[in-house]
């Protein structure tokens, strides 16, 4: 037991040793690898919460998902609230009926659309609001309209608007807000659905709906395949301009981090290794007295192994931490959120550190188990 206790003791020494006389070159070592460890914590943090990020970012771009009539008709809205209710629960961002027709103004024949207020902000969110929007479903005093008709109109906010049918009947809005969108928008007079069914005589209808559909896992084509079983007369897709491009667009960015980590780790292994190759160069002779004085080689391979596994280990523990701090600032740069850390990312960069430590430790060890012990202790 004294014995072992001695040769521990020893051994300890001896690695402690080693690293403390050739810091500067240890310390390389720990850079590299803590750089590695750094890298990877960051991009798998990224990776696996990504989904959820990206998938919030392209929702910006609005709805994703069409629902109209087979036939060219009107849907009924009572159909487009039980196909949402059938929805998986937090499947559905967001949803509005959409309801066209003409209606005469004082001045002119103008467009209404009809709509859900309240999800506009979700379904169009590239819209240019002057203005207060409206965010209620029941808002029938109020209206919004392009900026287009308003210009045509010379209406400006809180101006009112008034529109008459054949029969008599008249209904004034005041302007709460002009829309800019870049598209047919900007030449319609935006009304409460409610409003617009009543007006129109189209009870209950609607011209289509859109819906934001959440996409990470790339359920949205699931979602339409199920509905069209369901509804066969209505045409039901995806918006593909936008849902499709989702799951592209986190292929390419996950293929682009898994393409950083590798070339990262990559360096590091070479630099672990380059630096190694040269601490065993300068300790040939101390290898070389080791095996005189009855060093087996693997008495050499658990020195070596030793003294990496501990700058090894240090390396990653600081990597976690800055790799951690990484993944904050890409998440709030990128994504305007913390970026949270998923289980598996902490034993994905232990196991890839490791990887690269025992690849760049290999060569190295083997150099050191074939110095020449006779020629170096004489000196040649």
């Amino acid at each position: 037991m004294a014995v072992s206790n001695s040769r521990n003791a020893m051994f300890r020494h001896i690695v402690l040793q080693a690293l403390r006389l050739r810091l500067q070159r240890v310390l390389i070592i720990f850079a590299a690898l803590s750089v590695g460890a750094a890298i990877v914590t960051a991009m798998a943090a990224v990776y696996f919460d990504i989904n959820t990020k990206m998938s919030r970012e392209l929702r910006t771009f609005g709805a994703n998902f069409y629902i109209g009539s087979g036939t060219d008709g009107l849907i009924k809205e009572a159909q487009l609230h039980s196909l949402l209710q059938q929805a998986p629960q937090g499947m559905i961002n967001a949803a509005s009926p959409y309801l066209y027709g003409i209606a005469r103004s004082e001045q002119e024949k103008i467009v209404l659309m009809g709509v859900w207020f309240e999800d506009m902000r979700t379904l169009a969110p590239y819209w240019q609001i002057s203005g207060q929007p409206i965010n209620v479903n029941f808002d029938q005093r109020n209206a919004m309209i392009g900026k287009t008709l308003a210009q045509r109109l010379e209406l400006n906010i809180g101006d009112s608007i008034t529109l008459s049918k054949n029969g008599g009947g008249k209904h004034s809005f005041k302007i709460k807000a002009i829309v800019e969108s870049g598209d047919a928008t900007d030449s319609m007079l935006i009304v409460n659905l409610e409003f617009a069914q009543q007006w129109l005589d189209k009870p209950g209808m609607a011209s289509n709906a859109l819906l934001s559909v959440k996409n990470d896992q790339g359920q949205v084509e699931q979602f339409a395949q199920q509905l069209r079983q369901d509804y066969p007369e209505l045409d039901i897709r995806p918006i593909r301009k936008v849902s499709a491009s989702e799951g592209q667009i986190l292929d390419k960015i996950k293929g682009l981090m898994g393409l950083i980590s590798i070339v990262i780790l990559v360096l590091a292994t070479l630099c672990v290794n380059t630096t190694l190759i040269a601490i065993v160069g300068e300790r040939a002779k101390e290898f070389a007295l080791q095996k005189a004085l009855g060093a087996k080689p693997s008495d050499i391979i658990r020195q070596i192994g030793a003294e990496i596994l501990i700058i090894a280990v240090l390396a990653i523990i600081f990597g976690l931490i800055i790799g951690y701090i990484l993944a904050q600032v890409l998440g709030l740069m990128v994504f305007k959120s913390a970026i949270d850390m998923r289980l598996p990312v902490i034993p994905i960069t232990v196991l890839l550190s490791l990887l690269v430590t025992l690849i760049a430790v290999i060569v190295p060890t083997r150099r050191a188990l074939s110095v020449e012990m006779a020629n170096l202790l004489k000196g040649e």
